[in-house]
C-alpha cells in the first residue's frame, strides 16, 4: 500500500519554527517530485513549496520563499519542510503529496493536478 505521512505539526508562537517531515511506505521517494500544500480553515488548498525528485529545483510561493525551505534525503525516504518565522496566518492543515514526472521535472507550486498520492495531513497552529 502506497502512503505518505506527515508529521511535525503543532502549536507554535508567532515568531517561531516548525520542521514538517513527509515519510513514504511502500514506495521510494526519489522517484518522485514532491510538493507541499495548506488548507486553512474556510479557504482553498494552496501550494506552498515543491521539490524535484533530485532535490535539484525547488519553488515557492512567493508568500513562503523567504521563510519556508523544502529539502529531502532521499537516502532516508523523506521529505521536509523548514518553517521559520511563522505567523498566524500560517495556521492551516499541511500535506505532501507525491508527482511521478519525467526527467527530474518539478511541479509548478500551485500544479495540485500533477500529483498521485496524498497524505493525510499535519495541523499547524500559529497563536500566542
Amino acid at each position: 500500500q502506497l502512503q505518505l505521512v506527515e508529521s511535525g505539526g503543532g502549536l507554535v508562537q508567532p515568531g517561531g519554527s516548525l520542521r514538517l517531515s513527509c515519510a513514504a511506505s511502500g514506495f521510494t521517494l526519489d522517484d518522485y517530485a514532491i510538493g507541499w500544500f495548506r488548507q486553512a480553515p474556510g479557504k482553498e488548498r494552496e501550494g506552498v513549496s515543491s521539490i524535484s525528485s533530485s532535490g535539484s529545483s525547488k519553488n515557492y510561493a512567493s508568500s513562503m520563499k523567504a521563510r519556508f525551505t523544502i529539502s529531502r534525503d532521499n537516502a532516508k525516504n523523506m521529505v521536509y519542510l523548514q518553517m521559520d518565522s511563522l505567523k498566524p496566518e500560517d495556521t492551516a492543515i499541511y500535506y505532501c503529496a507525491a508527482s511521478k514526472l519525467p526527467d527530474d521535472s518539478i511541479p509548478g507550486v500551485q500544479s495540485s493536478w500533477l500529483y498521485d498520492y496524498w497524505g493525510q495531513g499535519t495541523q499547524v497552529t500559529v497563536s500566542s
